[in-house]
């Protein structure tokens, strides 16, 4: 996650579509991929993704986002999940992970939380909506009396030059990008290859940023 900088964050009900839109973005140099749990039978559309990621994007961390219980944890852990992400702070899920030593982010929107989540055993905090709860000055704010929060927010993160550059200054660990990044025009059209451009664009000024 801090490697790469950027977290694609994708549901699309036809698995085809999502085969694509993971293609893309593992040949633009993503190698964190986040599949959100979104609408019926999307642990099945994310089982085959996943074998898919085995055989043509062999070193991409494929994951789960958008989880709430720890019955629909567990579940996503059996079909292979290398991390679970989730909008909310659920100690329930934090003990099925890391009963299986999976990598676990929760939501958080507070130094109260974010707190909690770390006492919880969680690596990486998400703050979720990310522009809702306070954007880059709440992690800048949060960074001072925990310099060793790892964030990555979600929500009001965008792959342009203005809109990283603030968040990264401020400090996050890494940031998860949907819309923004994986466009109703691009899957409209079906310009993978446009999306696979933007990534890379994106992935490169995050490591300019970091210099």
């Amino acid at each position: 996650m801090k490697e790469t900088g950027i977290v694609p964050v994708f549901y699309h009900q036809n698995i085809e579509t999502c085969k694509e839109v993971l293609l893309a973005c593992y040949k633009g140099g993503v190698r964190v991929f986040e599949f959100t749990n979104r609408g019926d039978f999307a642990h099945e559309v994310f089982a085959e993704l996943n074998k898919f990621a085995a055989e043509a994007a062999p070193e991409m961390i494929l994951g789960v986002g958008s989880i709430v219980d720890a019955g629909t944890t567990a579940l996503y852990l059996q079909l292979g999940a290398n991390f679970i992400v989730s909008p909310v702070l659920n100690p329930e899920m934090a003990k099925v992970c890391n009963r299986r030593k999976v990598s676990w982010s929760p939501g958080c929107g507070s130094v109260t939380e974010i707190s909690y989540a770390e006492e919880l055993g969680a690596e990486v905090v998400k703050i979720f909506p990310g522009s809702q709860v306070g954007g880059p000055s709440f992690v800048k704010g949060v960074k001072g009396p925990f310099p060793w929060a790892s964030i990555m927010p979600t929500g009001g993160v965008e792959p342009t030059e203005e809109n990283l550059t603030k968040w990264f200054e401020a400090g996050v660990h890494c940031v998860g990008m949907g819309s923004q990044l994986i466009t109703k025009d691009i899957l409209g059209k079906g310009d993978f290859a446009a999306l696979e451009q933007k990534v890379s664009d994106a992935i490169e000024l995050v490591k300019s940023l970091r210099k």
